[in-house]
C-alpha cells in the first residue's frame, strides 16, 4: 500500500487529485495540506511514502517545503505537481531531491504512472518538463535571470512576488528582517531590477509565477 499525501492550496484541484488517486489500487491518501507549514507538520506526524507537492503555496513555497521535509525525512519521495515548468524551478527541485516533476496539465494516466514509477524508486519527469530542461541546456538558449539565484534567494523571491513583507518573510524563514532585506537587494542586483513591482513583472514574464486566467 502506497501511503500518499497531497500538498495543494486550491481545494478544487486537491479534490480532483484525490479522486484520481482514490481510484488507484494500492494507494491510500493519508493526508491533505494547503500550506507548506501544514505539510511539514503533517509529514512528520503521518510519515507518508510519497507526497504530491505544489510549488506555488501561500507562505513558504513548495521549494522550501520539499527541502525541509527531505532534510529530516529523506525516505519520503516527493513528486512536484505544479503549473511552474519554466527554469530554474524544475532543475532546482530535482537537485534538492524531488523524485518526480509533472505539470498540472498532465493526464490522470500520467499522474498514476508517475506515482507508480516513483514508488518503485525511479525518477519520473513529465514530457513538458523534460523538454524545458533539454532546451535550457542548448547553446544560445536565453537563460532566465532567476537561474543565478541560490535556493534561499529563489524562496525569498517567491515570497516577495506574493506581496509578503520582510518582517513576515523573516518570521516564516526564521531569520531577521535585516537578513531578508539583504537577500532582497542581492536578488535585485542579480536579476537587474530596482523594486518589488519590477521583480513581479520579471517573474511573470519568465514564468516564475502564474497569473490567474
Amino acid at each position: 500500500m502506497i501511503r500518499l499525501m497531497i500538498v495543494e492550496d486550491h481545494e478544487l484541484f486537491r479534490t480532483g487529485i484525490h479522486n484520481i488517486l482514490a481510484g488507484m489500487q494500492g494507494v491510500e491518501v493519508v493526508g491533505e495540506a494547503a500550506t507548506g507549514e501544514e505539510a511539514i507538520a503533517m509529514a512528520r506526524r503521518l510519515e507518508p511514502d510519497l507526497i504530491l507537492m505544489d510549488v506555488g503555496l501561500p507562505g513558504i513555497s513548495g521549494l522550501e517545503t520539499t527541502e525541509r521535509i527531505l532534510k529530516t525525512q529523506p525516505g519520503i519521495r516527493i513528486i512536484v505537481l505544479t503549473a511552474h515548468s519554466e527554469p530554474p524551478l524544475p532543475a532546482r527541485l530535482l537537485d534538492i531531491g524531488a523524485s518526480g516533476y509533472l505539470t498540472k496539465g498532465a493526464s490522470a494516466g500520467e499522474l498514476i504512472s508517475a506515482v507508480n514509477a516513483v514508488h518503485r524508486g525511479e525518477r519520473y519527469i513529465g514530457s513538458e518538463i523534460a523538454q524545458q530542461l533539454a532546451l535550457s541546456l542548448l547553446p544560445g538558449t536565453p537563460q532566465s535571470p532567476f537561474q543565478e539565484l541560490t535556493s534561499r534567494e529563489l524562496e525569498v523571491t517567491l515570497m516577495l512576488v506574493q506581496g509578503m513583507k520582510p518582517v513576515r518573510i523573516g518570521e516564516v524563514l526564521k531569520v531577521s528582517p535585516k537578513t531578508v532585506s539583504t537577500y532582497k537587494y542581492r536578488i535585485y542586483e542579480k536579476v537587474g531590477v530596482n523594486s518589488e513591482v519590477d521583480l513581479l513583472r520579471l517573474a511573470i514574464r519568465h514564468g516564475l509565477i502564474k497569473t490567474e486566467v
